[in-house]
């Protein structure tokens, strides 16, 4: 008859005390939130020193399968991608009943490491001579590795969180900071009636519009739109903003307040950025509205007898060109009973069922049709009419309006 061999108590008792300091020295560093590189050696030196494992190699997934451990073998795993075999594994298998290459085989068994169905990593380990169940062996290092695993998952996840609410934060200063470039509030007098509205496609457009007071005759009323979206967008707006008015305050000159204006944007804007504006100058006294439309979509003046005008002269969008190759200052007289509607591309880059546009003969048709709507009327008219262009139309873009009535 064939001996049975019976476990040693005392090896027993011996293997239950490592296994449980292997266990506390691990929930130990979990505890202390040691970075996960830290973690790692630690998990290392666990299943290396105190259970005497003679090959380890441990990959884990983030994004992709990476090894974060690799000990006791001739072959750098780091550099080696696990095989499709080994990915198919959900439960601790002999590395003998899987068709993979011969380099696996210095390792005895891999122990998938799951956590709520899902594989979060795989542990290949050489023959275990320490113990007397290599099932006792294999269940305690799943254990082990699926705590340390799971704990490095959630910091991740936790890490994730405070970055998104970092973010968050980051966007919701940034919104704030946007709307406090708008004017508080828009002149409705004797002679002008201006109005805006602003919608922006995400939580921080790239869209701006402003009015500023130059004396008792004349006022500046502006619509802009910077190349891209976001806090980037949103901070050379600011800029945009700042230079504007300080400008302002030294030269109303229009053709220079632009070309300043250019070399400001030129010197500051991130990654290639760039702005399109339309900047006008209205004199109450002489009726004359002396504008400058840099690369923006032209406004349209309609006149009283619904004949209309695109105010295009100017130059090329601000921040391309360290000096504008071209400047035109246009000037016209406006009657009385005409507006001006200023507005961004999100508002005409709207497209049917059939791919027509919106455009620029759609605006000039629905203003001939309610001119005599209210200013704010007129907006929600306007926004109500291209949301209906197509009623599968989303819109793509920021959408900024400001008429200007003038009585």
């Amino acid at each position: 008859m064939s001996e049975i061999s019976v476990p040693n108590p005392q090896q027993e008792l011996n293997l239950k005390k490592l296994e449980l300091s292997a266990l506390l020295e691990i929930t130990q560093a979990i505890n202390a939130n040691f970075p996960e590189g830290a973690l790692y050696k630690i998990y290392r030196f666990t299943l290396l020193a105190q259970l005497q494992i003679q090959r380890l190699t441990l990959y884990v997934r983030d994004e992709n399968w990476h090894c974060k451990v690799c000990a006791g073998t001739d072959q750098d795993f780091t550099k080696v991608p696990l095989p499709d075999e080994m990915l198919q594994v959900k439960e601790i298998t002999k590395i003998s009943k899987l068709p993979v290459e011969r380099k696996w085989r210095c390792f005895d068994t891999v122990i998938p490491i799951l956590h709520n169905g899902k594989v979060l990593a795989f542990v290949l380990i050489g023959k275990i001579e320490k113990y007397s169940s290599n099932l006792d062996a294999l269940n305690f290092i799943q254990t082990i590795s699926n705590i340390m695993l799971v704990a490095i998952e959630n910091h991740r996840m936790a890490r994730q969180r405070l970055a998104q609410e970092s973010i968050r934060r980051e966007i919701e200063i940034a919104r704030e900071v946007q709307s406090m470039l708008f004017p508080k509030s828009l002149p409705n007098d004797r002679d002008v009636a201006i109005h805006a509205s602003y919608i922006p496609h995400s939580s921080i457009g790239g869209d701006y519009y402003d009015f500023i007071e130059i004396d008792a005759d004349q006022f500046l009323f502006c619509v802009a739109d910077v190349s891209g979206k976001g806090v980037p967008a949103s901070l050379l707006m600011s800029n945009f903003q700042a230079g504007l008015r300080t400008i302002l305050r030294q030269n109303s000159d229009l053709s220079t307040v632009v070309s300043e204006l250019n070399n400001l944007i030129y010197r500051n804007a991130i990654a290639e950025k760039f702005i399109t504006t339309f900047v006008a100058i209205y004199n109450r006294s002489t009726r004359e509205l002396c504008y400058v439309n840099a690369g923006h979509n032209a406004p349209i003046l309609l006149y009283e007898d619904n004949s209309h005008m695109l105010l295009n002269e100017g130059c090329t969008m601000l921040g391309v060109f360290d000096v504008l190759p071209f400047m035109n200052v246009g000037k016209v007289h406006v009657p009385e009973k005409s507006v001006v509607l200023c507005y961004t591309d999100g508002l005409t880059e709207v497209f049917d069922a059939n791919e027509a546009e919106f455009g620029v003969e759609g605006t000039i048709n629905f203003l001939r049709r309610n001119r005599f709507l209210s200013s704010k009327m007129l907006h929600l008219q306007l926004l109500r009419e291209i949301n209906l262009y197509n009623e599968e139309a989303t819109f793509n873009d920021d959408i900024t309006l400001l008429s200007c009535r003038f009585k």
